[in-house]
Formats: structure tokens, C-alpha cells, sequence
């Protein structure tokens, strides 16, 4: 009996040897979000420590590091060398449109310089992406959109925190017919080419706290260099500030069949050098994005199989596949390039400031860039829509900060902002009998992204928790004084018919997010650190 319960308790202790090293919890690794300087953007700077101070309550080690923007765009999207980054894709017009802010999550574009650089991967979400680029009857596509937002959702692979409005000023003692457009505000591609001068000076000066990323159009990822590079590079299509297809470049773009498309060019259309811009022109601006690795328009340019010239003026897409958003998305957003200059190039990417060309064929003739201070347009008077245009030039004044932009705008330096006021200058500018405040809502979106590929944003269940621990009705309550919505779903609100509003929602609650925690097998040590 006795060497009975003698083997028992080395049996047990045996067990308890086993099990105990499986048993032992390891703590969650500390955390680091990068956001925006507190001078370049207040508001996601401050973000950031309602987020971080929350995590903290949760049991996690978190550090706030600000970037230089550029310096943040190159982690995040170049180098993909991030924790959790907070960051914002811009409501441009082409967005209404799902396609782009789809791409987002798809697994595909997961690639550096591309634009999914969480890594967000589930073939099930791919697979919708595809099958609504090839839906064209619209009731059908809304329905595989929404099905995407109900899919994704739950992983929370990124957060949408907020939806900011667009509030902005100009000056209507030097320039009228200032036409804000959706998403994007005073700082659209047609405000230059519709304002009108009230006073001898007949250059509009825009002011903003941020210059481009570069000027390069197969490197730039962020939204200041291709709001600029679109002046003086044209498009086959730009889309209207009712965002309605206009022919541009393109006299006619028809389907022939559902992947077969002809563009026609305009007659007479001409390189800044004075070179005459041909149908090879196009086909070679294509090929050339396709060949190289930008891939910041693969969305866009994934259905292409091929481009064929057809004629001096005529040009034949044939695609892989369907692609519904096509004629008046991907035409609407590849610049296209003069072939006798970048033919010669063959690694774009790696071209300095120095080298970089800026001829283009666009309403607007690339004069001027000085680094960190200045930039400079003048109107091309030999563009077919220059009769059209009443300015003479554009100039873009960069300044450090959101408060110099501002006493600029109010000391009457420049006519325009590029960027949203702060809260508290917008009841200044209102008391300015010589400013006008214009508020647009937006369809963009300030994220928060996890970088899925690193623990312990790996974890669904640490994501979900992470996400109830944002208390982003407070951002919008607080840090934008109720000027905008908090966020769902990477499609907004405001673009109601695209927009799911039935999906999982991530209310404010630790409570909620630590019952998640521990659900998922998470505990907290003595200290109060997270741990599995």
C-alpha cells in the first residue's frame, strides 16, 4: 500500500514537473506607436497619449515615439518597421469610389511601399476584393462591399479612429470663386484652374505645415506631393468636384467589352519641352509602372494585362479581368509620363532631388522648389484649358507648424489653406471679415495600424482588446471640439451607399477589453503587467 502511494506521488510530481514550465506566463512584449510631432498634427500626437495611457491601464508597456512626417511615411509604408503607427489616408476625390480604401486590407499589397503595410491577411477578404473590382451592376457590388466590412471587421486589423472635417479658410479679398470640394477641401486639383483674381496679383499662394514626401512620380507615397505633381502632370480622365468622369487627355474612352477599353486622345496635346505627346506616351506610361516597383498605384494597375497602341492618338487596354471601376478610377490617377525622357531611366526610384524630371503636359508648368520653404507653378498657356484658367501661376509657402500657416493666412501672405485649421483658430478665422471659413465633410480617415506581423498585435484577441481601449469618442469630442465622427469601417459614413453601418463596433470599455484579455488566456502578475 505503502510503495503504491509511493509511485502515486512520483506520478504526480512527475505531472506537476511536466506541466508547470507549460503553465508559466510570459509577460506581453512592450509596445511602441509612432505618430506626427505635437507641431505638425496636435490632434494625432495627443491621440496617441489617450491611447497609450489606456494601454497602460490594460497592463502594457507602451512608448510614444513623434516622427518627422516623412521620416514616419518611410517606416511605415517603405520600411514597414513598426509596432503601431497612427497615420491618415486623405478623402482625394478618386476615393468615393471603394476601390483604393478597399485595397487597403488586401493581402496583396502588403509588399514595401505598398499600401497594406499591417499585413493584413485572410484570402476569404481578397477574394470579395476581387470579385467586386469585376461586379458592374452597382446594386450587386455595394452588396459584396458591405460583405467586406462585415468580414474584416472583427479582426480589427486597423482602426479608424475619426473622420475629421475639413475646415479651411480663404481670402475673399484677393481671390473668389474658391470652391471647396469633398474630402479634400480648398486644396483640390480645380481650385488653381477656377479661382478668379480680385486684385492686380494674379498668383494664388497656398500655405501648409508640410512639403512633399518628394516629387518623384514612382516614389511618392503621401498625398502633399501628388496633390502638386497633379497640376503639371495630366491624366487621360480627372474626375469632376461632383466626381463625375471628365474626358481630359482622353476625347473618348469606350468599352468595347467588359475587358477590353479604347481611349482616343486629344489632338494638339503637347510636353512642357515642346515635344508632341503621342499614344506611345500612354502605353509606355503604363508598361513603366507596371515594370517597376512602385507599388503605390498596384490597385489600380493590377487588372492590366496589356496596353497596345492602336494609332498616333489611340490606345487599347486589355485586362485580365473585369474591373468596374476602371475607365473612370485607374484613368483617372496614372500621370502620364513624357517616354523620350524616362525611357533612359531605369531605376526611378533611386533618382535624387536632383534628378528627378518635373516635365509634364498639365495645366501648370513645374518653376520652382526650394526644400523645406518654397514652391512655385506657372500657367501653361499652351494647355487646351487655358482659357479656362485666370491665374497665372500657383505658389505653395510651407511653414513650420499649423500657427504659422495660420497668422500667414490672417497677415494675408498667402490666399488659402491647404490644410485644416485647429480647433481653436477656427472661431478667429470666423471673426475675420476678410476670411471666408468653408467645412467639407471627409471620407478619409485618421488609422491606428497594428502591425499584424509582430506579437502581440498577431493576436485577434489583443487587437480587439486594444481597440475597446480607444476613447475615440473623447478624440472627437475633445481634441476636435466635435468636428467630425468617430470611425467605423475604412469606408466612411458620409459615402452612404458604399458604407456598411451594420457592422461589430468597438465601444470605450476596459472592462470589456479585459474580459476579452482573459478569454483569450491572459493574465496579469503582480505588478500589473500583461501576460500569457
Amino acid at each position: 500500500m505503502q510503495k503504491q502511494a509511493l509511485r502515486l506521488g512520483v506520478a504526480m510530481a512527475a505531472t506537476l514537473s511536466v506541466a508547470g514550465p507549460a503553465l508559466a506566463q510570459e509577460r506581453v512584449p512592450a509596445v511602441e506607436i509612432y505618430t506626427t510631432t505635437e507641431s505638425y498634427d496636435p490632434i494625432r500626437y495627443e491621440s496617441a497619449f489617450m491611447i497609450a495611457d489606456a494601454w497602460r491601464e490594460l497592463g502594457l508597456d507602451v512608448t510614444i515615439t513623434p516622427l518627422e512626417f516623412r521620416t514616419l511615411l518611410d517606416r511605415f509604408y517603405s520600411e514597414q518597421d513598426f509596432d503601431a503607427v497612427i497615420l491618415g489616408w486623405s478623402g482625394r476625390v478618386d476615393r468615393l469610389d471603394p476601390q483604393f480604401f478597399l485595397g487597403t486590407l488586401d493581402s496583396r499589397q502588403g509588399s514595401p511601399g505598398a499600401n497594406n503595410p499591417g499585413g493584413y491577411d485572410n484570402p476569404a477578404y481578397d477574394a470579395l476584393f476581387d470579385a467586386q473590382s469585376r461586379e458592374f451592376d452597382i446594386e450587386a457590388r455595394r452588396d459584396i462591399v458591405h460583405e467586406m466590412q462585415d468580414l474584416y471587421m472583427p479582426d480589427v486589423p486597423v482602426v479608424v479612429l475619426f473622420h475629421r472635417d475639413e475646415v479651411v479658410a480663404y481670402n475673399n479679398t484677393t481671390f473668389e470663386n474658391m470652391n471647396p470640394m469633398a474630402g479634400e477641401g480648398l486644396y483640390s486639383e480645380w481650385v488653381p484652374m477656377e479661382a478668379r483674381p480680385l486684385g492686380d496679383r494674379a498668383t494664388l499662394r497656398i500655405g501648409g505645415p508640410q512639403e512633399p514626401d518628394n516629387l518623384n512620380p514612382l516614389a511618392s507615397t503621401s498625398v502633399w506631393g501628388w496633390k502638386w505633381m497633379r497640376l503639371y502632370y495630366d491624366r487621360l480622365v480627372r474626375l469632376s468636384p461632383e466626381v463625375e468622369p471628365v474626358p481630359w487627355m482622353a476625347t473618348e474612352v469606350e468599352a468595347v467589352d467588359d475587358v477590353t477599353i479604347d481611349v482616343t486622345l486629344r489632338e494638339g496635346l503637347t510636353w512642357h519641352d515642346g515635344e508632341a505627346l503621342t499614344a506611345e506616351d500612354v502605353a509606355f506610361t503604363f508598361d513603366y509602372y507596371m515594370a517597376s516597383d512602385y507599388s503605390y498605384f498596384n490597385s489600380y494597375l493590377d487588372p492590366i494585362d496589356t496596353v497596345e497602341v492602336t494609332g498616333d492618338l489611340s490606345v487599347r487596354f486589355t485586362l485580365r479581368e473585369p474591373s468596374a471601376p476602371f475607365a473612370t478610377i485607374t484613368l483617372s490617377q496614372i500621370p502620364i509620363l513624357p517616354r523620350h525622357i524616362w525611357e533612359g531611366i531605369e531605376n526611378p526610384e533611386t533618382l535624387t532631388p536632383d534628378q528627378i524630371p518635373t516635365v509634364g503636359s498639365g495645366p501648370f508648368v513645374h518653376d520652382r522648389y526650394d526644400r523645406g520653404e518654397f514652391m512655385a507653378l506657372t500657367t501653361n498657356r499652351d494647355h487646351f484649358h487655358q482659357d479656362e484658367i485666370a491665374v497665372d501661376g500657383v505658389e505653395f509657402l510651407i511653414y513650420a507648424d499649423a500657427e504659422g500657416v495660420f497668422t500667414a493666412l490672417q497677415t494675408g501672405q498667402i490666399d488659402m489653406t491647404a490644410w485644416r485649421m485647429e480647433p481653436g483658430q477656427i472661431p478667429l478665422a470666423e471673426g475675420n471679415g476678410d476670411l471666408n471659413v468653408v467645412s467639407v465633410p471627409d471620407f478619409g480617415y485618421f488609422h491606428f495600424t497594428f502591425n499584424t506581423r509582430r506579437a502581440p498585435f498577431d493576436d485577434v484577441a489583443v487587437r480587439r482588446a486594444l481597440t475597446m481601449a480607444m476613447d475615440r469618442e473623447r478624440m472627437v469630442n475633445v481634441l476636435l471640439d466635435g468636428r467630425g465622427e468617430v470611425g467605423t469601417t475604412v469606408v466612411a459614413p458620409v459615402n452612404a451607399f458604399w458604407h456598411n453601418p451594420f457592422v461589430e463596433r468597438f465601444e470605450f470599455d476596459l472592462e470589456a477589453a479585459r474580459a476579452e484579455l482573459e478569454a483569450a488566456g491572459y493574465s496579469w502578475d503582480s505588478d500589473g503587467r500583461l501576460q500569457r
